[in-house]
C-alpha cells in the first residue's frame, strides 16, 4: 500500500510540502539568496507543489524571495501565507483586525508577485477580536479573488468550529509530530469531521527526529530551538535518547529518520498533510523521496509506544510564547 495526493484548499497536493521559514530565519543560518533561490527551483523540480510562507518569516524577506524566485512558475504550486503576528521594530503583537488583514494580503500580493494566494491564515488567535470578524474579513477577500481559502494556525476545535459556521475553513496548521501530540485531544477529529485539512508543522520534532544525533550547543546563537524547553538541558538528554532509538527503527526500516517521522503523520489520516520544512538541498530531496511509503500498523504502534507524551520531556513551548497558542493543552 501507498499514500495518495491529497486535498488542500480545494486542490490536489502531493502530502509532502514545503515549509519556507527556515529559508530566512529562526532555524541554523539562513542561505544566501541564490541559494534559498536554489532550494525553491529545486523543490519544483522534485514535486514540490505545496509552499508554505508567512510575513513575519524573515520580516517580508520570505514572502519577497519565493516571489522573485517562483512567481513565473505561479501556476505549478499552491501557496499559502499568513498574517496576523505583526512585528514593528522591537515590538510584537497579535492583530486579526479586519483592517490589518486587508493590508497584510495587499502587502502579501504585492511581495509575492501575485494576484491571489491560494490559501491564507490567521497565524495566531486574537483573543481581542472575535474569531468571526477574522474569518468574515478574510471571506470577503475570497470574494473580490484576492484569496483562495481559508486557514487557522494553532488554534482550538472550539475556534475552528466557531470560524466554520461564518466561512468554510479550509485548513488547520498545528505543529504534529511523534513529539507533539497536542492535535489528538481535539483539533484532528475536528478538522476530518469539517472537512479541514490539517497541516501538520514541524513534523520531524523541530530536527531533532530527523537528526538524532542534533546537539543543541552546536546550534547557532538566535536559532528558535534555545528558547524551547525540549532542547534545555533538563530536557534535552532523555529527547535525545529516544530519537536514538527512533533513528534505529528507521535503520531496521530501510528509510531515514526524518521519513519515518513523515510517514507516521500522513498515518493519521487522509486528511493531513505535512510541510517539513528547509534549506539543504539534500533533506529537501530526503523528505519527498518516499512519500508515498505506507508504515505498517505494527510499526506504527511500535512508535507511538516509544514516543509519545509520556516519554517526552518538556513542553514544546515556553510559557511566554504559550500564552499566545490557542491549541488545546494536556492536562
Amino acid at each position: 500500500m501507498s499514500f495518495s495526493r491529497r486535498t488542500l484548499a480545494g486542490r490536489e497536493v502531493n502530502p509532502i510540502g514545503l515549509g519556507c521559514m527556515s529559508l530566512s530565519w529562526a532555524y541554523g543560518t539562513p542561505p544566501s539568496e541564490a541559494d534559498g533561490t536554489r532550494v525553491l527551483e529545486r523543490a519544483l523540480e522534485l514535486g514540490y507543489d505545496n509552499f508554505d510562507t508567512a510575513r513575519i518569516y524573515g520580516l517580508g524577506h520570505n514572502e519577497t524571495l519565493i516571489g522573485k524566485a517562483l512567481s513565473r512558475h505561479r501556476d505549478k504550486f499552491l501557496l499559502s501565507s499568513k498574517t496576523g503576528i505583526i512585528v514593528e521594530g522591537s515590538k510584537r503583537r497579535i492583530d486579526c483586525t479586519p483592517e490589518t488583514i486587508r493590508n497584510a494580503v495587499e502587502r502579501s500580493l504585492e511581495l509575492l508577485q501575485t494576484d491571489h494566494i491560494d490559501l491564507y491564515y490567521l497565524h495566531r488567535r486574537d483573543f481581542n477580536v472575535p474569531i468571526e470578524d477574522s474569518v468574515g474579513a478574510l471571506a470577503d477577500l475570497i470574494r473580490e479573488g484576492k484569496i483562495g481559502a481559508i486557514g487557522l494556525s494553532e488554534m482550538s476545535a472550539d475556534t475552528l468550529r466557531k470560524a466554520a459556521a461564518v466561512h468554510p475553513i479550509a485548513a488547520m496548521q498545528t505543529e504534529y509530530s511523534l513529539m507533539t501530540r497536542n492535535p489528538e485531544i481535539a483539533v484532528l477529529e475536528a478538522c476530518r469531521e469539517l472537512g479541514t485539512t490539517f497541516v501538520a508543522f514541524s513534523p520531524v520534532g523541530r530536527g531533532l527526529l530527523a537528526n538524532p544525533a542534533l546537539d543543541p550547543e552546536n546550534l547557532p546563537e538566535r536559532d528558535l530551538r534555545h528558547s524551547m524547553p525540549r532542547f534545555q538541558e533538563d530536557n534535552f538528554p532523555a529527547n535525545a535518547a529516544l530519537a536514538k532509538e527512533f533513528g534505529a527503527i528507521a535503520a531496521r526500516e530501510g528509510v531515514t529518520p526524518a521519513q519515518l517521522s513523515l510517514a507516521w503523520v500522513l498515518s493519521r489520516g487522509p486528511h493531513v498533510v505535512a510541510i517539513p520544512g528547509t534549506s539543504s538541498l539534500a533533506h529537501l530531496e530526503e523528505n519527498i523521496a518516499q512519500w508515498d511509503w505506507e508504515p505498517s500498523d505494527d510499526l506504527v504502534a511500535e512508535l507511538d509506544a516509544l514516543i509519545n507524551r509520556e516519554t517526552v520531556a518538556g513542553p514544546r513551548y515556553n510559557a511566554i510564547t504559550q500564552r499566545a497558542i490557542d491549541t488545546e493543552e494536556f492536562a
